[in-house]
């Protein structure tokens, strides 16, 4: 498994709940959090297999900035 981390602008519940359903087909349920109390509202997503680009794409998808942190 490896960790990959990215910067966000995924800052609040709404947009947690917003982005979740994203995640959860892309990365899968409990393979990935966002520290929204850090200031660079840090995503970190585990996966053996994912590519960053892939990570890009769907949070984008969803309506959210990232860039890799």
């Amino acid at each position: 498994m490896k960790t990959l981390r990215f910067t966000t602008n995924i800052n609040c519940g709404g947009c947690l709940k917003a982005v979740t359903p994203a995640l959860n087909q892309q990365v899968g349920t409990g393979n990935w959090q966002v520290d929204t109390a850090n200031p660079s509202k840090i995503l970190t997503i585990t996966s053996a297999t994912l590519t960053p680009e892939e990570v890009v794409h769907a949070v984008e998808q969803a309506g959210f900035r990232i860039q890799a942190a």
